[in-house]
């Protein structure tokens, strides 16, 4: 059995005149019912968690959201699990639930770009994709899954490439884990080995992500220094910021906070090559934690996860800086 998890998002919208855009309208069921065939491809059970706009999940819905996929993993009679959720924050949520959760049982997370409104709606062939990878016998083992356009991503590496395309989603620089082709789901790269799991009572918050761009200063960093238990620099190519963002970052580590080095780049690893002010080899030597390909987002979710189970700087680091 196949539990669809229905969160909201595009895939549960349709036009509303009065509100002047797209709103999440359609249960579950309603969906379900307009998916002609997916009832075939498997029993089907239907949990209408929640009805969100992708950019209305918060780190505690997201953590709320993990907390049922464990109960329905836990489910002997469960095989996997379909979540069906908002395509801008889609990717956070299968990560968190990649980074946190360990089970053989596939989770495969699927929304749509357009709604049911429009011509081309993009949301029943992805629900019946994503449950054809949830049922697929070769999926088990391989964790938590992006199925969007009959593209099978690994939610640890996936990202929203574009706004409002339909093929919106990929893994830059890998591609796609595999394909659904003519209902037959095939995969065609192997994953890395998977990292272990963190599982803190929840995750702790509150940790922003500063972009670094031309010109830019402490000020940000400074602001939410106070409040934030950690945070995560955007940073310019290779892990480098302008060298007036040093100051801000150097507060972070005074007060033993973990300063994590990502790129705004979307491809490619974080490293200490420069060596000039700003540069990653002084950020390094600073203290920073660099997050190798994590892109900013992914490294928050980790970040978050390894606060929250009392992780500590040098714990940190060897955990980000491992691969």
């Amino acid at each position: 059995m196949i539990v669809l998890l229905f969160t909201g998002g595009t895939i549960s919208m349709r036009h509303d005149p009065a509100a002047g855009g797209a709103v999440p309208s359609l249960t579950g069921r309603d969906i379900v019912a307009l998916a002609p065939g997916v009832d075939q491809l498997a029993e089907l059970e239907i949990d209408d968690w929640g009805a969100f706009p992708g950019p209305h999940m918060s780190v505690e819905r997201m953590w709320e959201l993990r907390g049922r996929i464990v109960t329905h993993l836990a489910r002997p009679e469960v095989d996997g699990i379909v979540v069906t959720h908002g395509t801008d924050s889609l990717e956070e949520s299968a990560y968190l639930v990649a980074r946190s959760v360990s089970s053989d049982k596939p989770v495969a997370f699927t929304g749509a770009m357009r709604t049911s409104s429009d011509l081309g709606w993009d949301g029943p062939g992805n629900l019946g994709g994503a449950i054809r990878v949830a049922v697929s016998d070769d999926a088990r083992g391989l964790g938590v899954f992006v199925v969007m356009s009959d593209r099978i991503y690994a939610a640890t590496d996936v990202t929203k490439a574009h706004t409002h395309m339909l093929d919106a989603f990929d893994s830059p620089g890998l591609g796609p884990l595999g394909v659904i082709d003519d209902g037959r789901v095939i995969f065609r790269r192997a994953l890395p080995e998977r990292l272990p799991v963190l599982t803190p009572e929840a995750p702790a918050s509150p940790v922003d992500v500063v972009y670094a761009y031309a010109g830019a200063d402490s000020r940000l960093l400074n602001a939410v220094r106070a409040a934030d238990r950690g945070i995560v620099i955007a940073a310019m190519g290779r892990g480098n910021v302008p060298p007036a963002m040093v100051e801000g970052i150097d507060g972070f580590m005074a007060d033993g906070k973990p300063v994590v080095i990502t790129s705004r780049t979307g491809r490619g690893r974080v490293g200490c090559t420069y060596g000039y002010q700003g540069g990653g080899r002084r950020l390094a030597e600073k203290g920073a934690i660099f997050a190798g390909s994590r892109r900013p987002q992914q490294a928050r979710i980790d970040l978050m996860l390894a606060l929250g189970a009392g992780m500590t700087v040098g714990e940190i680091r060897m955990l980000l800086e491992a691969v």
